[in-house]
């Protein structure tokens, strides 16, 4: 029996701690964005996501309603070998009007190659890259991003990362139904998401939701088209990538997600198409976090974690990322509530530089999945090095440098031997 407990143990290494004279520096103010007068044809707020395999999504805004959704595109800069027409859309909400929002799908694309393109027939040149066709990648992680100091510190110190995607777990925003703090967010971003994908999902301050006027995530789902439809979802609000030998799935935490609904029928039918010899990495990203020792949020993805855990479990999920939590926490392979060696990682991570502050306050004492926990600003670098060995580092964001607080190898379940440990479970759950 130890024989058999010892080949699936999961090696994690621990290579750091918290720092014991660590001072957490003081909250920031929100940014301040001054007027930038544009060409009402100019596009702004350019950022793009991954859309199926060799594609990419152009998302961007005009104020002009006759501009084209049109994106050009080549491997040479100025050079534009190829063009792609899109799909645009708009929105009301109360006295705001959205400007015309564009979405242009492009591609096929090479695989780890740098691209140059135009959005709409004019205006500046951006470039991207494509990420690789097999191991390694690198995802960046930040989530709870809101537009503070922190954040503008930690978007910085992403830039500075060799990423691949960027993973972002729900909250992006904080508009908070100041639509205009949406453009602003996008003004933000851009520099970074208009180089890279971004792939999010929702957290609660996307909802937005009046009574009687206005539906939940109108704005969110009209801005951040994500492949849903790509991957068989009926919904934005949850859907599924494939990249470099990773499934991530992203789930929504603020849909219906009991056994009986789209959500749940869709994961299932998801986890089934997953081939663990082309993708031996199983990735899950959602807000709401089910290992949570902090006493903000405490309890709030019970429901979600009772009716969806054993699932995962089933398929073998790696990692769980999740924000909602204002700081960070790690978890040892947990299932059910106590360590297994078969079970997820769960980390949170939701601290990108919101309005709201740090989560100062945990549970003592620590419970026994807990590794490593801190209320700190800062971002996740996630590398999946082989088929079988990925590096998880988290870094501090300590008064604008990068400071790498937290560190871990992970092998992944598939090599683990996990599959053979209860078939009969696994095949009961995830039978279709």
């Amino acid at each position: 029996m130890e024989t058999k407990l010892t080949a699936l143990t999961v090696v994690l290494v621990i290579t750091a701690t918290v720092t014991a004279d660590y001072v957490r520096p003081q909250p920031r103010k929100t940014l301040h964005f001054p007027w930038n007068p544009k060409s009402s044809s100019h596009p702004q707020q350019v950022h793009i996501s991954l859309a199926g395999d060799k594609h990419m999504r152009v998302t961007w805004v005009t104020r002009d309603g006759s501009s084209p959704s049109i994106v050009e595109y080549g491997i040479s800069p100025g050079k534009y070998s190829s063009i792609a027409q899109g799909e645009s859309t708009s929105y009301q909400y109360l006295f705001y009007s959205s400007g015309k929002i564009h979405h242009t799908v492009i591609g096929p694309l090479e695989h780890g190659t740098v691209y140059f393109y135009r959005c709409g027939g004019q205006g500046p040149e951006f470039q991207l890259k494509t990420p690789p066709s097999q191991l390694p990648i690198t995802f960046a992680v930040a989530g709870d991003l809101g537009q503070t100091g922190w954040t503008k510190s930690t978007l910085d110190h992403i830039d500075q990362c060799k990423y691949d995607v960027h993973l972002l777990p729900g909250d992006l925003s904080y508009a908070d139904y100041m639509q205009h703090r949406w453009d602003t967010f996008g003004e933000l971003v851009q520099p970074l998401a208009s180089a890279r994908p971004w792939m999010v999902t929702e957290g609660n301050h996307e909802e937005e939701s009046i009574p009687l006027l206005m539906d939940g995530f109108e704005s969110y789902n009209a801005r951040w088209k994500m492949p849903f439809e790509e991957s068989g979802s009926s919904s934005n609000l949850y859907y599924s990538f494939e990249v470099a030998g990773v499934h991530v799935i992203m789930l929504g935490s603020y849909a219906d997600f009991d056994e009986y609904s789209n959500q749940y029928s869709w994961l299932k039918a998801d986890l089934l198409k997953v081939d663990r010899r082309r993708t031996p990495w199983l990735v899950v990203l959602f807000h709401v976090p089910w290992y949570n020792s902090n006493w903000a949020h405490q309890g709030e993805g019970d429901e979600m974690m009772a009716a969806m855990e054993p699932l995962l479990y089933a398929a073998g999920v790696d990692i769980v990322l999740a924000g909602h939590v204002h700081a960070y926490e790690r978890s040892e392979r947990v299932y059910n509530g106590m360590p297994d060696p078969c079970g997820a990682v769960h980390i949170t991570i939701g601290d990108g530089g919101n309005r709201e502050g740090l989560a100062h306050w945990y549970k003592d004492p620590r419970p026994k999945w807990s590794v490593f926990r801190e209320a700190s600003f800062g971002h996740g670098e996630l590398r999946m090095v082989n088929s079988t060995h990925a590096f998880w580092s988290w870094h501090r964001n300590d008064d604008d440098e990068p400071v790498r607080s937290d560190q871990v190898w992970i092998t992944s379940v598939a090599s683990a031997g996990c599959f053979t440990k209860n078939p009969e479970l696994r095949k009961m759950l995830l039978a279709p």
